[in-house]
């Protein structure tokens, strides 16, 4: 059997009424973006990424604003000189959903991957 990591999925598209993520089952998936912080009694989900300029952090910026536009789930961001925060939860739901995982692990992706051009 072959396990799908988190970047390999797509986010799918979330209806209220759906229950949030359990304890547990937040935790599970934590293992798989563990430089996430956990947030608001599991509800939501937060990292700070760290560069050496402002260009360097909006360069991110811009590319988790085309992710979440192709995936269909948008974080919330911040940015400044050097670095650049994103935070993830379900609104529709009140708290965290599979999607906010995959969103993370994607995100960690485009950040490792980051090229900062001239």
């Amino acid at each position: 059997m072959t396990i799908t990591t988190l970047v390999e999925k797509t986010c799918t598209p979330c209806r209220g009424g759906v229950p949030p993520l359990s304890p547990e089952e937040v935790e599970s998936l934590h293992k798989q973006v563990p430089e996430w912080t956990i947030r608001d009694d599991a509800h939501r989900i937060e990292r700070t990424y760290r560069f050496k300029n402002f260009a360097e952090a909006f360069a991110l910026v811009r590319k988790v604003a085309d992710l979440a536009e192709a995936e269909g789930h948008h974080p919330d961001i911040s940015f400044g000189w050097g670095y650049a925060t994103v935070s993830l939860q379900t609104k529709k739901i009140k708290g965290l959903h599979e999607n906010d995982f995959i969103m993370a692990a994607k995100i960690d992706d485009l950040a490792e991957n980051l090229s900062i051009g001239p």
